[in-house]
C-alpha cells in the first residue's frame, strides 16, 4: 500500500534549478511504485498560483502545489515567509494528511524549514549543498527542528559533514538522481563541454591553451547558474569556441549526449557532473583540480589524443551513472519511508474495560525519599485520598524505599511501585511496577532493559524539559519500541511550551500517553494526572492507558517551588 508524501521545496517551481530537478525526478519514480506524492513549492508563475489556490480548495490532490509567490532565498537571508504563503503551507499539511514530509534544504528560512518545523507528520531532510546550512541561526530553534526530523539524508560526504556541525545526527548518503534516458550516449563528436564559473578563470584558460593544439575540437562553455557572466574568447578560438546557457536537463542533455570530454566546474554542480557520465562522456577531473585548476588543460588534452582512454573512461561512467538513476533513487527512498512508517504504532479501537468506574490517576510524585522532597509517605497518602485521587505512582529519585513504605500501607489507592532513574547522560526513566531498586548512572538503553526483567514498565518523565537532563531526539527515535508511556503533561514545567511538545512528538507515533505532577510538596499533589478506567494489574493499566485523558490542574509554579524550598530549608535546620 503505498504511502501519503509531501516533498517540499524552497525554490521556485517555475524556474530552472537542480534542487527542484532532483525532487521532480524522485516524485516521478515514487509515483511509479504506487505512492501518492504531492510537491509543495512557491512560484513565479500566475497561472501556477491560481492552480494552487484551486488544488488547497479542492483538497490538495494535485501533483505540484504552488503555495505563493517566491522569494530570494540564499544562506545570508532573514527574509520571512509572507503570512499568507504560511496559511497555504498549514492548510496544505492539515488537508493532505501526509504520512512523510520532506523537506529539501530545510537549513534555508523556506517552505522546506517551516514544513518539518510544524508537521505532524513523519519528517525527512535532505542537504545538497554545503552552502546552504546557515538557518535557523540560534540552537533552541535547531534543537527544535532536530526532534521533527526523522531520517537525515546528504547528497555526498562533504555535505553531510557540513551539516552536522549544525544539525547533528545520523547522515545518510543519497545520490542526486539522474534520468538515463534523457541522458544517454549518442555518436560522439569532438567536443569539449566546460561548466563555467566565473571566479574560475585559470581552468578555462588551461583549456583553452590545450584546444589551440588540437585543431579539430570544438568548446563548448556552459553557463549553469543565472547571472554567470560571460567568458573571454581569444579571437583565434572563435570560431571553435561557443557558449550556451543550460539551466535545466533538457537543454544540458542536448550538449552532453554528444560531447566526448566534460570538464567540470571546481564548484560546480554534481548533478550536471552525473549528467555528463549518464552521456557516456569521459570526465576531466584529475586529483588536486581545486588546488592546481591548470591540471584540467592537461587532462583534457590527453583524453582527446587518446580514443581507446577516451571511449573507455565514457563506458565506465555510463555503468557507474546507471547505478544512479532516479528510478534507483526512488527505491532507496520508498524503502526508508517504509521503515519510518513501522515507527508508528497500531491504534486499538477496542476498549476492553469499558465498565470500570473512572478514576483519577497521578504517575508522577515523590516523598521524603527523595534527596529534594520532604513529604512522609503516610501524609502522601492521606493528601492523595482527600484531593480525589484513585491511583498513584511513587516514583522517588534512584531509590525504591518509598514505594514500598506505600505498598505496605493501609490505603484505598491503587500503588504503583516506581523509581525516576537517572541515566548516565541521556536524562531519567521511570520504571513503573517495580519489584526492587535499579541503581543510576546506567547507559540510556541498559536502565531501559533493566525496567523490563523485572516485567516493568518504562515511563518517560518531562522528555523535552531543557531545563532537566533529557534524551536527545535520536536517542528517543532509537528507542520508541522500548518506551511504554510517553509522559505529555508534568505540572512543574517552567515552560508549557516543553510538554507540548511532547504532546505532538507522542501523537507522531501514537504512543501510549502519560501524566503527572511531579509533586514535591503536598500543594503539587494532582496538578497532573490522568482519567482513566479503574485497574488492578499491570496489564489493566495498560489497557487502561489507552483510553485515557489527560487532566491539567495548574497551579503556580513559583508558589509550588517555593514550598519546596520551604520544606528543604526546615530540613536541613533539622
Amino acid at each position: 500500500m503505498g504511502l501519503r508524501v509531501c516533498l517540499v521545496t524552497p525554490f521556485a517551481w517555475s524556474r530552472p534549478h537542480d534542487v527542484n530537478e532532483h525532487v521532480d525526478g524522485l516524485a516521478r519514480e515514487l509515483r511509479a511504485l504506487g505512492h501518492d506524492v504531492t510537491v509543495l513549492a512557491p512560484s513565479t508563475r500566475a497561472a501556477d498560483l491560481g492552480a494552487g489556490r484551486r488544488a488547497l480548495l479542492d483538497g490538495v490532490a494535485a501533483e505540484v502545489i504552488a503555495l505563493g509567490p517566491a522569494l530570494p532565498v540564499s544562506r545570508r537571508s532573514r527574509i520571512g515567509v509572507p503570512v499568507g504563503v504560511r496559511a497555504n503551507l498549514a492548510l496544505a499539511l492539515q488537508r493532505g494528511r501526509f504520512d512523510i514530509v520532506h523537506g529539501f534544504e530545510p537549513a534555508l528560512p523556506s517552505l522546506s524549514y517551516l514544513a518539518l518545523r510544524d508537521s505532524h507528520a513523519l519528517g525527512v531532510a535532505t542537504f545538497l549543498s554545503t552552502e546552504r546550512l546557515g538557518y535557523p541561526p540560534g540552537k533552541p530553534q535547531r534543537e527544535r527542528l532536530l526532534s521533527r526530523i526523522d531520517a537525515l539524508l546528504a547528497t555526498s560526504p562533504e555535505v553531510a559533514a557540513a551539516a552536522a556541525v549544525r544539525l547533528s545526527g545520523d547522515y545518510r548518503v543519497v545520490f542526486h538522481g539522474v534520468d538515463p534516458e534523457l541522458f544517454h550516449p549518442e555518436q560522439k563528436r569532438k567536443r569539449i563541454v566546460l561548466e563555467w564559473r566565473p571566479a574560475q578563470r585559470p581552468l578555462v584558460r588551461s583549456v583553452l591553451r590545450e584546444l589551440r593544439q588540437l585543431p579539430e575540437w570544438e568548446l563548448v562553455l556552459v553557463r549553469t547558474k543565472p547571472l554567470s557572466g560571460r567568458p573571454t574568447i581569444p579571437r583565434t578560438l572563435s570560431d571553435r569556441v561557443s557558449v550556451r546557457t543550460a539551466r535545466d536537463g533538457a537543454a544540458r542533455a542536448a550538449l552532453l549526449n554528444e560531447a566526448a570530454i566534460f570538464v567540470p566546474a571546481i564548484e560546480g554542480l554534481d548533478r550536471v557532473a552525473l549528467e555528463a557520465a549518464a552521456a557516456g562522456a569521459a570526465i576531466a577531473a584529475p586529483p588536486g583540480l581545486r588546488s592546481q585548476p591548470e591540471l584540467a588543460g592537461a587532462a583534457t588534452a590527453r583524453l582527446a589524443e587518446d580514443r581507446v582512454l577516451r571511449e573507455r573512461e565514457g563506458r565506465e561512467n555510463r555503468k557507474r551513472a546507471e547505478q544512479q538513476t532516479f528510478a534507483n533513487l526512488a527505491r532507496g527512498h520508498d524503502e526508508l519511508y517504509r521503515k519510518l512508517a513501522k515507527r508508528r504504532r497500531a491504534v486499538g479501537k477496542a476498549d476492553p474495560l469499558a465498565g470500570r468506574e473512572w478514576i483519577v490517576c497521578d504517575l508522577h510524585m515523590h516523598t521524603s525519599w527523595s534527596h529534594d522532597c520532604a513529604i512522609d509517605v503516610p501524609d502522601l497518602l492521606t493528601h492523595a485520598e482527600t484531593a480525589g485521587l484513585g491511583a498513584i505512582a511513587i516514583t522517588d529519585h534512584n531509590v525504591f524505599g518509598g514505594a514500598r513504605e506505600a505498598l505496605a500501607a493501609t490505603t484505598s489507592l491503587t500503588v504503583i511501585p516506581g523509581e525516576e532513574i537517572k541515566t548516565d547522560e541521556q536524562g531519567e526513566v521511570i520504571g513503573l511496577f517495580l519489584t526492587e531498586e535499579i541503581p543510576r548512572g546506567m547507559p540510556f538503553a541498559e536502565t531501559l532493559a533493566a525496567i523490563h526483567e523485572q516485567d516493568g514498565l518504562t515511563y518517560l518523565p518531562h522528555p523535552f524539559d531543557r531545563m532537566h537532563a533529557i534524551p536527545d531526539a535520536a536517542t528517543l527515535r532509537r528507542h520508541l519500541d522500548e518506551i511504554d508511556v510517553f509522559e505529555v503533561y508534568n505540572a512543574r514545567l517552567l515552560f508549557d511550551a516543553y510538554n507540548d511538545e511532547a504532546l505532538r512528538f507522542a501523537r507522531k507515533y501514537n504512543l501510549t500517553i502519560g501524566a503527572g505532577s511531579d509533586a514535591h510538596v503536598l500543594q503539587g499533589v494532582g496538578t497532573g494526572a490522568l482519567r482513566m478506567r479503574e485497574f488492578h494489574d499491570r496489564e489493566e493499566f495498560l489497557a487502561s492507558l489507552a483510553t485515557a485523558q489527560v487532566l491539567r490542574r495548574p497551579k503556580s509554579l513559583l508558589y509550588l517551588q517555593s514550598l519546596k524550598w520551604a520544606a528543604q530549608a526546615k530540613e536541613r535546620v533539622r
